[in-house]
């Protein structure tokens, strides 16, 4: 293959970066070999592991451990303490069935979250904030607020904690809230009548006439105030979580981002304020035409704040970057001659030299260390991919996984005069599970794509396959969704790339035009050409692989989700008959005069080059829809009901479309689903339904050679 081979990962899942697993031990003690390759069930019988807060002090952890009953059909969550410095796990939590987002007191003495629980016969309607002694004691409810809590932060003494709740703007007092809350609770009638242009996001309706607010809660006595009562200010109606504010070092301001124009909508055109917590005067810091500013954070000494800015005036695609204000007003971008982007949240280090934050590069997620002073970036914890951080007395933790693990606790040193990257594993949740397992080779390559330019491609390989040997095996392309997102050295729970290799196909995952993580003209080249780029550096892999002498002409398919699932889509109406054997389109985009049902209708337009009623001829020629007459090779379609973001309309049509043709075709849509499948169960089928269709057009997967007959053709007589 003329490609670049940067990087061969024969990652089955091990410990050489820190502790191991009591049972990976002593299988690798035994010699044992793993027998059982990664299925739906295995895949939903590993923990899954959340985002890490710190203690004061850098020696305890606390993270959130979900787990999933197949059989039940759901999940529940707990709080689990680790050491820094290595020995068991201790469960703080068990009591509740979704105990999410911890963070430690500054003084330690206490472990917030925020929870649904029953406690003497009180049960919560909403989700209410809780407290626990990291020490062992009955967790303590903090809030009783009528709409739930959203958020939090501690204040820095420890005595009081500001969370996120959507109140109705026009009332005043808690006690006003609740008569709300109740006769929301009464409502008989079902519509949903609102003016506003931003009325639902992903997959759910935003809750009408309420908005997000910023409140404080005394922890003794469960005194609440809410602090934007009176005023214009809400927090970002999308979602306001605890990225959206901070408190300063000595408890007396809040720093928020919000959206000062009227009528709110999904454009992403934030300013930072103020607010006094003492006296509720609230000052705009920081508003600039066609600038977002977003996730602010205080530096250690209050002197400085630091935020995500992103100029979409000058174009949509802008990247998020790095920026500072100071107590004078004035502000900077300091990240403009980085071609990253920044991702929130921001934490300052603990000179106030630097802020940390996570970034992509190149299909793989880095947490850096951006210097203040010298504008340079450096790399603290390189991945796969780092999810989550936490720093704390010189300690610092990283949630991480890779394409071969899933996520991961660690606590990061640096060794050496070259101040190597040492990571050392601070929990086993899933080691004894993984040791079982056998994993595939994962190869990142890279080719000459579309426009000359080189294109990163990750191959997936079933466990124990050779690419050198002329053993025939099936090419499956996994094409992701965005488009402005990538594939990497990562783990996915719904689309997990080695569960699919796991079934005997070699996974190509193409990081086309319009791929983040590859500076920001690569991501802007398919601005107003949607599919044309992307496709040209799907075939070129497609050749190429084809080329290989592993991969069977007559079993080659094509799959993808979002963004992913429109490309399949395209390919449909694009690539001759006979190409590729069979698709899968999950939740894709059909037609996109249609699609100004979905919750970010106004993104179209930027990304389409205009609006169906400014050009028709323009946005046609972007869509599936148009070249449906071209439709040849059978598609499943999968689809459900409560996706916003893609309305499940689209999938409908497109599965109509097919079966007026003539086209094979078969539609899995789930009523309770949204843009992602998310319940244990209707995962398993959708694995099932996946997997079932693909064998129905190769002819018989891991059959060791040839397909047993060639793959049917598309177009049924009808």
């Amino acid at each position: 293959m003329p490609a670049v081979k940067k990087k061969t990962d024969k990652t089955a899942p091990s410990d050489s970066a820190g502790k191991a697993g009591k049972a990976a031990k002593a299988a690798k003690t035994r010699g044992d070999t793993p027998s059982r390759t990664l299925d739906v069930d295995a895949l939903w019988a590993l923990a899954r592991l959340g985002a890490p807060s710190l203690s004061p002090d850098g020696a305890q952890a606390v993270v959130p451990v979900t787990r999933f009953d197949m059989d039940k059909n759901k999940g529940s969550t707990s709080l689990w303490l680790l050491s820094t410095l290595g020995g068991e796990p201790r469960a703080l939590t068990s009591a509740g069935e979704k105990d999410g987002q911890p963070r430690w007191s500054p003084q330690g003495d206490q472990v917030a979250f925020i929870a649904r629980r029953e406690q003497e016969g009180d049960k919560d309607e909403a989700p209410q904030l809780y407290v626990i002694p990291p020490d062992g004691g009955e967790a303590r409810r903090v809030t009783r607020v009528p709409f739930g809590v959203e958020s939090f932060k501690w204040f820095p003494d420890g005595k009081r904690l500001a969370f996120v709740s959507w109140v109705d703007p026009a009332l005043r007092g808690q006690a006003a809230q609740t008569v709300r809350r109740k006769a929301e609770k009464d409502r008989k009638e079902s519509a949903y009548v609102t003016e506003e242009g931003f009325y639902r996001f992903w997959d759910h309706a935003l809750p009408m006439n309420r908005v997000p607010h910023l409140h404080v809660v005394e922890l003794d006595g469960g005194e609440v105030r809410d602090l934007f009562e009176g005023t214009e200010f809400e927090l970002s109606r999308a979602e306001p979580d605890a990225d959206t504010f901070d408190i300063s070092p000595d408890g007396r301001r809040v720093v928020f981002s919000f959206d000062p124009n009227t009528p709110k909508t999904l454009e992403h055109r934030n300013a930072l304020a103020e607010i006094d917590v003492r006296s509720g005067r609230a000052q705009v810091l920081l508003q600039e035409p066609g600038w977002d500013f977003v996730a602010p954070v205080y530096s250690h000494a209050g002197h400085h704040i630091a935020f995500v800015a992103c100029h979409q005036g000058l174009k949509h695609t802008m990247p998020q970057q790095l920026a500072v204000l100071d107590t004078h007003g004035h502000w900077a971008v300091l990240s403009e001659d980085w071609d990253q982007e920044v991702a929130a949240p921001l934490r300052w280090d603990e000179d106030d030299l630097g802020v940390l934050f996570c970034a992509e590069l190149q299909g793989r997620r880095h947490l850096y260390r951006f210097d203040v002073k010298t504008l340079h970036a450096f790399p603290l914890c390189e991945g796969g991919h780092v999810g989550a951080f936490a720093l704390e007395a010189g300690t610092l933790v990283v949630l991480h996984d890779s394409a071969s693990f899933p996520p991961r606790l660690s606590v990061v040193e640096h060794e050496g005069d070259a101040q190597e990257q040492v990571l050392h594993r601070i929990e086993s949740f899933n080691d004894e599970a993984l040791a079982s397992l056998r994993f595939g080779q994962v190869e990142e390559l890279w080719y000459e794509g579309a426009l000359g330019e080189l294109v990163q491609l990750w191959l997936y390989h079933p466990p124990g396959f050779d690419p050198k040997k002329k053993t025939k095996a099936p090419l499956m392309h996994l094409i992701h969704g965005g488009p402005h997102t990538a594939m990497g050295d990562s783990w996915h729970w719904r689309w997990n790339h080695q569960a699919m290799a796991a079934q005997g196909y070699v996974v190509a995952c193409v990081n086309y035009h319009g791929s983040s993580s590859f500076g920001n003209r690569f991501a802007d080249s398919i601005t107003g050409r949607w599919g044309e780029l992307e496709l040209q550096d799907i075939e070129i892999a497609t050749d190429l692989l084809l080329k290989q002498p592993w991969a069977d002409p007559d079993r080659v398919f094509a799959t993808g989700g979002s963004y992913g699932g429109y490309m399949v889509a395209w390919m449909n109406g694009h690539v001759p008959e006979g190409r590729y054997q069979a698709y899968v389109c999950h939740a894709g985009c059909f037609d996109w005069t249609a699609m100004y049902a979905n919750d970010a209708y106004l993104w179209h337009a930027k990304e389409l080059g205009t609006s169906y009623w400014q050009d028709p001829a323009k946005v046609a020629a972007q869509s599936p829809i148009g070249y449906a007459q071209h439709f040849n090779t059978p598609t499943l379609v999968i689809h459900g009901q409560l996706d916003y973001r893609v309305p499940d309309a689209q999938g409908l049509a497109y599965y109509n479309t097919l079966k007026a043709q003539g086209v094979d075709a078969r539609l899995v849509w789930f009523p309770d689903e949204n843009h992602w499948v998310m319940k244990p169960r209707n995962s398993k089928l959708w694995y099932g339904e996946f997997f079932d269709w693909l064998k129905r057009h190769d002819g018989g997967v891991g059959d060791g050679g040839k397909a047993k007959g060639k793959a049917k053709k598309g177009r049924k007589t009808p």
